[in-house]
């Protein structure tokens, strides 16, 4: 099992926890945080993992870029802001969307900047009560990234997309959860715990079915009525094939749970 500096990583039956482990930074991102999620995202999938949970240590979930140099070998930010996103950042959340099986975000605490990101890259997003989202970028001078932009503004519109990148203001689990942003608000201390049950249940779920329509949204997101309606027919022409439907078939048949095996 390699071993990382910044992560932790567990994982219990289909479902691997992978962790942001600097909790003293307040789980600040740096190309090595990005570089260790995704050798375990890919280690996960590779030794079979049919769902991922991804949270943090400590109190904070993420409080986005580190932006300061720890004097271990991180130098903090680079001139070029740009390459360092091309270099990093896109590359891991478009690898987050690209996922064959379902991400589960389990806010253990605050989520600020490009840690917001992170967040909202959840299929399903759960949040303690004390937990926040911070779009903290204007406050810096800067822009939001990672993604924060898309998914921010195609959750909850235009003017309240600006509300929050422009005034970079906090915005509380409840509200977040009204505004669309996340799924379930739940006590601090049962965050985790939701997440993986979630995480559980979906593992167990038919994995075909699930990547499918985990691509068949965000495809909509970009396309129109009539693309959508090709994407759900080619869906849906492959699945009817699958021996998990028949197993569905077979188990409705005989009044028992079907048992999906992801084939």
């Amino acid at each position: 099992m390699a071993n990382y500096t910044s992560i932790s990583v567990s994982t219990a039956g289909a479902v691997t926890t992978l962790s942001l482990a600097r909790a003293d930074k307040l789980n600040a991102i740096t190309p090595t945080v990005f570089a260790e999620l995704t050798q375990a995202i890919d280690a996960a999938l590779a030794g079979g993992a049919r769902a991922l949970v991804l949270s943090g240590e400590g109190r904070f979930f993420c409080s986005g870029a580190d932006i300061a140099p720890d004097g271990q070998g991180y130098e903090g930010l680079p001139e070029d802001l740009g390459a360092l996103i091309d270099a990093h950042y896109n590359p891991f959340v478009r690898k987050l969307a690209a996922l064959p099986v379902p991400l589960v975000t389990a806010l253990n605490g605050p989520a600020a900047g490009a840690g917001v990101s992170l967040a909202l890259s959840g299929d399903v997003v759960v949040a303690g009560r004390s937990a926040y989202l911070l779009l903290a970028f204007v406050n810096i001078g800067l822009v939001p990234d990672a993604g924060a932009t898309w998914l921010v503004a195609r959750s909850v519109g235009r003017a309240r997309a600006l509300e929050l990148c422009l005034l970079g203001e906090k915005l509380g689990a409840d509200e977040a959860k009204a505004a669309g942003l996340i799924t379930r608000v739940v006590d601090d201390g049962e965050v985790l715990a939701e997440a993986q049950a979630i995480a559980a249940k979906l593992a167990a779920g038919p994995a075909l079915a699930v990547g499918a329509i985990r691509g068949q949204v965000g495809f909509a997101l970009d396309h129109d009525f009539d693309a959508t309606l090709e994407l759900e027919r080619d869906n849906q022409r492959r699945l009817g094939r699958s021996a998990d439907f028949a197993e569905a078939i077979a188990a409705f048949g005989e009044k028992r749970k079907p048992v999906f095996k992801g084939q």
